[in-house]
């Protein structure tokens, strides 16, 4: 399952910076705008010690975690949705994204250029906020305008339905209210989707903080993301970037040292990822033997066949049973003998709601 969030800001607010600790690769971080013209993509090993304890286990040939996908999309200025700056690229880049990450800056620093000349955190993700907002109702109006007319004439259930939706979105986007914001079922989600909306997106805010008050956890500028923040019911994660880009050339136990000496429990780069996952509704089922031991990421509410078909097209078609135990049970009786003994292997229908950390063999025949 290929997922990705998209990671956005203002240039110089340590959005590349960002990037370069994620995925640990070498791209352009210049303090100046603009420095990243063409998206970035990377991806990044989700961390995860169920797979560590299976993999010791098993000790199978090879070990595959699951993964999760960043871009680096252009930053952007006042005026995107009008094509200012490379707002268009931006534009059509975030599009493409399951969710967004957005870099807000938090801390002072008279070296680095800001763009609008002063640090505020709350203005900067208004900034871009908006921009997605002004995007979205040209889509919404234009889309109106083209049907809504024919619609009330011809009486058409259909076409109906979907003026009174993008009408809804309409009135709150000229509000300023993102459309992630307000509420549909399930034949007005279906229909939103077709539009690929950037305000429908769900989203994270990153507040990049200097070193210092990364180990505090939060600034005078935090707060305040926060608090906006939590207007929409977002996720707030704060990282310092500098950090975590130095972070990236440790090894695991060269990491863990300097968390401690510097005070801080968990990186930065795990929060944003574990916060990533909760954010999509993201699990994890494993598959285990003596060639492979692997992690495969489903999203919650998705059936055994359906995540039988994450593996091979083949595997949900001729789908018959999964065979699950849970990793919970593996860890106590430490063998999969012992787990069965203990009647704790069960034998799941195609209508099973996959639970994270399950084990699954799966049966089929095509």
């Amino acid at each position: 399952m290929s997922l990705k969030a998209g990671i956005v800001g203002l240039p110089n607010v340590g959005k590349s910076t960002l990037f370069n600790a994620i995925t640990k690769l070498n791209i352009l971080a210049a303090n100046y705008p603009f420095a990243t013209i063409e998206p970035n993509v990377g991806v990044v090993i989700v961390p995860d010690q169920r797979l560590e304890f299976l993999y010791d286990l098993y000790t199978p040939k090879s070990r595959v975690p699951t993964t999760f996908e960043f871009t680096d999309i252009a930053g952007l200025v006042k005026g995107a949705s009008r094509g200012e700056g490379l707002g268009n690229k931006f534009l059509s880049h975030i599009r493409e994204v399951d969710c967004i990450v957005e870099v807000v800056r938090c801390f002072n620093n008279p070296d680095v250029i800001h763009v609008e000349g002063t640090v505020d955190p709350v203005r900067d993700i208004e900034v871009i906020n908006i921009e997605l907002v002004l995007a979205d109702l040209e889509i919404v109006s234009n889309r109106i305008d083209k049907i809504a007319k024919k619609a009330e004439t011809s009486k058409d259930k259909e076409a109906l339905f979907e003026v009174g939706v993008l009408r809804r979105c309409k009135e709150a986007l000229e509000k300023n209210i993102p459309i992630r914001r307000l509420e549909f079922d399930e034949d007005e989600q279906k229909l939103l989707q077709s539009f690929n909306f950037l305000t429908a997106k769900k989203i994270i805010y990153c507040a990049n903080v200097n070193e210092e008050d990364a180990a505090v956890g939060d600034n005078e500028y935090t707060l305040k993301v926060r608090e906006y923040a939590s207007a929409e019911n977002s996720q707030v994660i704060v990282m310092c970037a500098k950090l975590e880009a130095e972070l990236a050339g440790l090894t695991d136990e060269e990491r863990d040292i300097f968390l401690s000496d510097v005070g801080i429990r968990n990186s930065g780069l795990d929060k944003l990822i574990f916060a990533t996952y909760d954010l999509l509704g993201l699990k994890t089922f494993f598959t285990c033997g003596t060639d492979e031991v692997r992690a495969w990421t489903f999203r919650d509410g998705m059936t055994a066949k359906q995540c039988a078909g994450i593996i091979h097209t083949d595997f949900e078609r001729g789908f018959i049973r999964a065979e699950i135990m849970s990793y919970d049970d593996l860890k106590i009786y430490k063998s999969e003998v012992s787990v069965k003994a203990a009647g704790k292997v069960r034998l799941e229908g195609k209508e099973y709601l996959m639970q994270d950390g399950d084990i699954v063999y799966f049966r089929f025949n095509v």
